[in-house]
């Protein structure tokens, strides 16, 4: 088995993960990033229209109405000293971006462009603001080929196709982790005195989703089965717009640039739900508005699904009459949004120039994860202790800048500022560590976890298993929830790990990319990612964000305003069955904004 050595690792190679790298790497560390996927493959790349900074270039903004923004949007959920350290340190991360090389769209005096964005407005919500930078609608994928640039140029080494599936930990500390070489089935161990997990997020826990296949929750799985708890696994975000039927994602940028959501009798209804900002309502208001329509039968032709419609002759006439002097024609939308009319053109045979997109909520993105604090280090109780060694940054951490629902672009601003930080923060502490030694056979449960699932002889495939999970969380633990439904839900899953122990299948008895193999591995983290979500969600009996209560539809600030900690009770990371979860709502929400200025104190959130 080969050993490799580096100050610092970073698991992940999407932007969080590039972003620490080149930090950390700029700092003086010797870097290296391990990825399951070639970087510029990453899920970074699905964001499309734009990352949020108020840099006031098209209207005037400033960072406290994007803090004021992102601490309603959440539902008064998220700790405020990080949507401070966000929207502040937006500005300065944007504007390097655009020195790194980044090719953003311009205004006709040169300026970054801005557009409107779901939940971003000024003074305090008194109208839709332009925050929104943007490279035409593939925002994400531009910063990912930026960042990778500039690794490359400072010496990062990358390990690409190698799948991190544990962790090591030794003398309280965090000191590397396990790899598998996908295309040799080789384990790998990587030693480190700083460790990163910059994973992304776990949409494919659900069956209709914008995720890609990747998107499995590893890093957090590996964590939580060495005892890490995870935060605030219940708030999980369904993006109001995926593409009927596939569930790929359409750009909130789409109504950022005017288009509307329209019912099957032509009606905007977003009028009724949100009247003051309407389409431009945080994501969790217009994915529920969604579902109400379809539930009472307004659905496009009574169907599961409503249009998105960027017509010019249509989205004109709605400026018009809303007294706007601002027309938009087909060249404009080629030139903004290229990317949705190809994704909508490609898929379902339907041209926006021409017709209305159908759209349905999908599972889009993760608020909880792995906790730490604004340095990106990981903290592992309600006392904020800090394990060392260890970092997250980007989607599968909860720095909880974005509480109980993350308002659009903000996704990308979290990558980059928090992955800043804690590359910062990473190389300072590279230089005053010495290596922890390695434990001894460091890789020996993982290695017979491998084995285990590689002479599965059962009668259920991977891939079945996961489409039950899949079946069975969209419909008990979605957009809506309901005890009795969870409950049924989480014996489903029960059932479901207990197939996964005892009656596997597979197929494939190689080593060369066994994928068979590595779906299977995969699938063990969903199952674990699904029970974690579903017992948060019963435990937190309210109604906050994109966590919607049919048996407690009120939020309730007087006993909520807590994170959740979710931990096994095994203390074992294998055999990991379904093991009892210990539930801890005793991390009290950071408020400092709301003691200087009381418009960040919880309220009614009307848009």
């Amino acid at each position: 088995m080969q050993t490799h050595q580096f100050d610092a690792v970073i698991v992940g190679a999407g932007g969080a993960g590039l972003m620490a790298a080149l930090y950390a790497s700029e700092g003086g560390a010797n870097v290296a990033v391990v990825s399951k996927l070639y970087p510029t493959r990453s899920h970074t790349g699905a964001a499309l229209g734009g990352i949020g900074a108020a840099l006031g270039n098209l209207e005037e903004d400033k960072p406290l109405w994007h803090m004021y923004d992102t601490v309603k949007g959440g539902d008064y959920l998220a700790d405020q000293d990080a949507v401070k350290v966000l929207a502040e340190e937006a500005v300065d991360s944007v504007i390097e971006l655009e020195r790194m090389g980044l090719p953003f769209d311009r205004t006709d005096d040169g300026r970054i462009s801005q557009r409107r964005f779901g939940g971003h407005t000024s003074n305090f919500g008194e109208k839709a603001v332009r925050r929104a930078c943007h490279s035409a609608d593939r925002t994400g994928h531009m910063i990912l080929q930026t960042l990778y640039q500039q690794c490359i140029k400072n010496k990062v080494r990358f390990f690409d196709e190698y799948q991190v599936v544990d962790v090591i930990m030794n003398q309280g500390a965090v000191v590397g982790t396990v790899a598998i070489q996908l295309g040799t089935g080789e384990f790998h161990l990587f030693h480190a005195k700083a460790t990163m997990f910059a994973t992304g997020g776990w949409g494919r826990v659900w069956q209709v989703t914008s995720n890609a296949h990747s998107l499995t929750g590893d890093g957090p799985a590996v964590l939580f089965r060495r005892g890490i708890p995870m935060q605030d696994m219940e708030f999980y975000q369904f993006h109001p717009t995926g593409l009927y039927g596939l569930g790929l994602l359409l750009t909130e940028g789409i109504r950022g640039e005017g288009g509307i959501l329209l019912n099957r009798s032509g009606e905007r209804f977003m009028e009724r739900y949100a009247p003051s900002i309407k389409d431009l309502a945080s994501r969790d208001v217009v994915s529920r508005s969604i579902y109400l329509e379809i539930r009472d039968g307004k659905g496009i032709g009574g169907q599961n699904y409503v249009h998105l419609d960027i017509r010019p002759e249509t989205v004109n006439r709605y400026l018009a009459e809303a007294g706007e002097s601002c027309r938009i024609d087909s060249a404009y939308i080629a030139k903004n949004l290229a990317e949705t009319l190809d994704t909508c053109r490609t898929y379902l045979g339907v041209d926006p120039l021409t017709e209305p997109m159908p759209v349905a909520p999908t599972a889009h993105y993760a608020m909880g994860g792995i906790p730490t604090n604004v340095d990106a280090e990981v903290v592992i109780d309600e006392n904020w202790t800090v394990l060392p060694g260890l970092y997250a940054a980007g989607e599968c951490a909860c720095v909880s800048c974005h509480g109980a629902n993350r308002l659009g672009t903000n996704s990308l601003v979290d990558l980059v500022v928090f992955g800043r930080r804690g590359g910062k923060v990473i190389a300072n502490y590279v230089k005053q560590a010495d290596f922890i030694p390695l434990p001894a056979n460091p890789a020996e449960q993982v290695q017979a976890e491998f084995n285990r699932i590689r002479a599965s002889r059962g009668s259920r495939r991977p891939g079945e298993l996961r489409k039950e999970m899949q079946h069975e969380m969209m419909d008990k633990i979605g957009v809506f929830r309901e005890e009795d439904h969870m409950r049924k839900g989480i014996d489903s899953v029960t059932s479901l790990r207990d197939r996964y122990m005892n009656d596997l299948h597979i197929d494939d008895q190689g080593s060369i990319f066994n994928t068979d193999m590595m779906e299977a591995w995969e699938l063990g983290c969903l199952l674990d990612i699904a029970h974690m979500t579903a017992e948060s969600a019963i435990n937190r009996k309210e109604s906050r964000g994109a966590h919607s209560r049919e048996d407690f539809k009120k939020r309730d600030d007087t006993n909520w305003m807590v994170h959740t900690l979710v931990s096994s009770e095994s203390g074992e990371p294998y055999p990991h069955g379904i093991h009892p979860l210990k539930i801890n709502s005793s991390k009290k929400v950071n408020r400092s904004l709301e003691e200087g200025d009381k418009r960040f104190a919880p309220k009614e959130r009307v848009y």
